[in-house]
């Protein structure tokens, strides 16, 4: 695919997916969200991407839906992506989102100046978050007559817990990054000149000592059992797992490297080693 409005690359194991609309301060259209996609899948299928970064190019990371009526982002009659069983429309941010829930490699959403509406949203599914300095949030649907999308209503208060989830769904207001990470939105507030080096040194840090398949199973199992489950569940897939991995040559390595003082150098990637019994992430309804 084409790309016209991300960016992807790829530099030292890391995958860099930049939102490229930056006279519009990164505006989310349909087209944004078929790139993003692409952009997932090109790096969930290269083994040599450890981990992948999402961020915006220049002063904004995604001031929400782009809201020009000639972009057509809210006019179903010129609706052309993918639809549910009955027909209806699926929200670009949900397209977009449920793709990155879905990636077998380490998300990092690096988050520079304002993430509004769809510019939250479509974090939230991200491994991790961490913001700058001047960044803004805000879930503003109520107050453009919307609700929350991009599955949000599922992960928010998941993720920040209901009562904080609903007071910034309530009031609509945006917020600046000190009060999302007291209300562990993201993970750490960094300078603004700082952002990107960060999240660069977080994604070497996982690809120097992370075995990747190991990664893509805790992962879907621990939304898994956020959705459906209980201790016992759990308790019951892991051991399953534990096995299956126990008995690979990356465990041999993990343990080799660790006795012997050094990195690790796993060989087996998720494409094609993941083991069977761990479930299949978000599962798709309708």
């Amino acid at each position: 695919m084409h790309f016209t409005e991300i960016d992807y690359a790829v530099t030292d194991g890391t995958a860099t997916i930049t939102l490229e609309r930056p006279d519009r301060l990164n505006a989310f259209t349909y087209r944004m969200a078929r790139e993003i996609v692409a952009a997932c899948d090109l790096a969930d299928a290269d083994d040599s991407v450890r981990a992948v970064i999402v961020t915006g190019r220049g002063r904004a990371f995604c001031a929400g839906a782009d809201l020009d009526p000639g972009a057509g982002e809210f006019d179903q009659t010129r609706y052309t992506g993918p639809v549910f069983d009955d027909g209806t429309a699926r929200d670009g941010g949900g397209y977009a989102s449920l793709r990155i829930a879905a990636m077998q490699k380490p998300v990092i959403g690096a988050i520079n100046g304002a993430a509004i509406g769809i510019g939250s949203t479509l974090t939230l599914p991200m491994d991790i978050r961490i913001a700058s300095e001047s960044a803004r949030f805000g879930f503003v649907f109520t107050r453009r007559s919307l609700v929350p999308e991009a599955a949000s209503t599922w992960f928010l208060p998941r993720l920040v817990g209901m009562s904080r989830a609903m007071e910034w769904v309530t009031t609509g207001r945006t917020f600046g990054a000190a009060e999302a990470l007291a209300g562990g939105l993201v993970s750490r507030v960094c300078p603004d000149d700082a952002l990107l080096e960060t999240a660069y040194a977080l994604a070497a840090e996982i690809a120097e000592n992370v075995a990747p398949v190991a990664f893509a199973a805790a992962k879907q199992m621990m939304w898994a059992m956020a959705e459906d489950g209980g201790p016992w569940v759990a308790h019951r897939l892991e051991s399953q797992v534990l096995g299956a991995l126990i008995g690979s040559k990356d465990f041999a390595e993990g343990v080799a490297a660790f006795l012997e003082r050094r990195k690790p150098a796993f060989q087996l990637g998720p494409a094609a080693d993941l083991p069977a019994m761990v479930p299949v992430w978000p599962r798709r309804s309708g």
